[in-house]
């Protein structure tokens, strides 16, 4: 049942419009005022307000002010006399459903209720939507639809209730971290500790007693006894991330561990058995480091008796956009009002940048824009500079050059942008066979949309005049 909140500074108008929408079977609770509606706002959740322009103290246009910053998805009908028209305009700049004028039709109030409710249950099913999409192509927060990700998640759930050893591979921000999690949350240890050591963030000359604890006097500072990180793993799992990164002199003590299941702190004479599971992570090519003599080539075999290789988000087109949606539904919260989409010329932002950062950058780059972003949908003025002006783009004729190259003098960000939007018109028409209708398609664009860019870009004589294109245009 959709619970509607009736403010209005007169009584009569109060109890007329609570008995009227009570009997179209919604709950209904009134404030006498814009200080009532705001404490009944922030005691319970309401669907919907319908609120007079004009009271004493706080006016309807506060009331709604208050609404969008609280609770961003409840609609706002304002009322107002014929007099107040303009205030009417201007809440529905500020995010109003719509207003009517006194005197009112009761009949036509109750409509636009409804019609605000059904429009309220729209969004939250589009949300919904989006949400349940995205867990088709989802293993625990890892995202993708794309095939390099689908052999990603079957090698997971194939490895993850055995006690094999992985190696995950992949660039920085490819979300190693995250398999490794996946790894221990759906295997048989996911009750255990899951631990995690950046080798590279620990001074070699620390590494061993961060790993295998030590005994007290052991050296300068040593204090006390401590237990390493395998016994703080006990039972559970141990990542060893940036594997690449441990000392040379290191490397044949994390061997032996692995293969007895023995661990000596520093200064003890007796070892400790340990039950854990070992996942390594790297960026780093191991087999070079091998044959660099940089990594010990027992230990590199025996870390990889399965490898799981994350491919860059460059490699992923396919995903770039559901991750950026992933995490739009992540960081919406987090805005002072509604922010439920990507406008058309964001998504191809999005999808012709090459994110050097991977899956990491596009994370930040999302987060950034809603905190930017003023409207209900994310513009290109909210998404970072390189990801603007595309310096990475991947269209065919895009600029690959950095910012720092692309901004000089007499730079024009509009027909970078355009020269960006050419690049992949003119690709999009070349594998529809030149067929307007199905280039659009392949663009997500609107027909009406593909063929105004048409015009603007002098794309004009691309494509075929088919009937299949004019066809579409009637």
């Amino acid at each position: 049942m959709s619970r509607v909140l009736v403010v209005d500074d007169e009584q009569s108008m109060r109890n007329m419009l609570a008995i009227a929408l009570k009997q179209e079977g919604y709950e209904v609770v009134t404030a006498e005022d814009g200080e009532a509606a705001r404490r009944e706002i922030e005691a319970s959740s309401v669907d919907l307000i319908v609120s007079d322009i004009r009271m004493p103290g706080l006016d309807g246009i506060e009331v709604l002010r208050f609404a969008r910053e609280h609770t961003p998805g409840t609609e706002v009908i304002l009322v107002t006399a014929h007099a107040s028209t303009a205030s009417a305009v201007e809440a529905l700049r500020l995010g109003a459903y719509d207003y009517v004028t006194k005197p009112f039709d009761i009949d036509e109030l109750k409509l636009t209720v409804r019609r605000a409710l059904e429009v309220k249950e729209l969004r939250k099913e589009n949300v919904d939507l989006k949400l349940q999409l995205t867990d088709r192509h989802r293993l625990d927060d890892l995202v993708g639809r794309s095939e390099a990700m689908a052999r990603v998640f079957e090698l997971i759930n194939r490895v993850s209730d055995s006690d094999f050893t992985v190696l995950i591979t992949g660039g920085s921000g490819t979300g190693k971290e995250l398999v490794a999690r996946a790894i221990h949350n759906r295997g048989r240890r996911k009750d255990k500790p899951f631990v995690i050591i950046n080798c590279a963030a620990v001074p070699a000359q620390l590494l061993e007693s961060e790993l295998f604890g030590h005994k007290r006097g052991s050296f300068t500072g040593a204090d006390r006894d401590k237990d390493g990180l395998f016994v703080a793993a006990q039972g559970g799992t141990l990542l060893l991330d940036e594997i690449g990164e441990m000392p040379i002199e290191m490397q044949p003590k994390i061997l032996r561990a692995l293969e007895d299941g023995r661990v000596r702190p520093v200064g003890a004479t007796i070892e400790t058995e340990v039950n854990v599971r070992i996942l390594a992570a790297t960026n780093r090519d191991l087999q070079r480091a091998v044959d660099d003599g940089r990594f010990r080539e027992d230990l590199f075999y025996r870390l990889n008796v399965i490898e799981i290789d994350l491919p860059p988000l460059k490699d992923r087109p396919d995903d770039v956009f559901m991750l950026a949606e992933y995490f739009l539904q992540r960081f919406r919260g987090e805005a002072d009002h509604e922010i439920s989409s990507f406008s058309d010329e964001t998504k191809t932002l999005l999808e012709a940048y090459d994110w050097p950062g991977n899956v990491r950058e596009l994370e930040n780059a999302v987060r950034r824009a809603v905190t930017l972003e003023r409207g209900t949908s994310i513009h290109p003025d909210s998404l970072p500079k390189p990801v603007r002006a595309g310096a990475r783009g991947k269209g065919e004729d895009a600029a690959v050059s950095g910012p720092a190259e692309l901004l000089t003098d007499g730079f024009d960000l509009e027909e970078h942008l355009d020269e960006i939007k050419r690049s992949y018109m003119t690709t999009a028409m070349a594998k529809a066979d030149g067929v307007q209708k199905k280039a659009a398609k392949l663009l997500g664009m609107s027909f009406r949309s593909f063929r105004y860019y048409l015009d603007r870009l002098d794309l004009r004589g691309q494509g075929s005049s088919s009937s299949d294109n004019e066809s579409d245009e009637r």
